[in-house]
């Protein structure tokens, strides 16, 4: 399993997600960017989420608010 496709958390939502949600976070354009990326933040949370977050978070069943 992807990490793109790996269940749900309570700190997923359309705006952020739990870990890296990028297919390729090497080509990510904020990987490494204080404040943004999961991988140098403490609390490990994504504040920039791929453009195709919004479908995938669908289709793991979250709701769009």
């Amino acid at each position: 399993m992807t990490n793109q496709r790996r269940p749900l958390g309570p700190l997923d939502s359309l705006d952020q997600t739990l870990g890296c949600r990028h297919s390729n976070p090497n080509i990510c354009k904020n990987n490494a960017t204080p404040n943004k990326c999961a991988f140098v933040r403490e609390d490990g949370v994504c504040l920039t989420p791929p453009k195709s977050w919004k479908r995938i978070f669908q289709e793991l069943g979250g709701h769009l608010e």
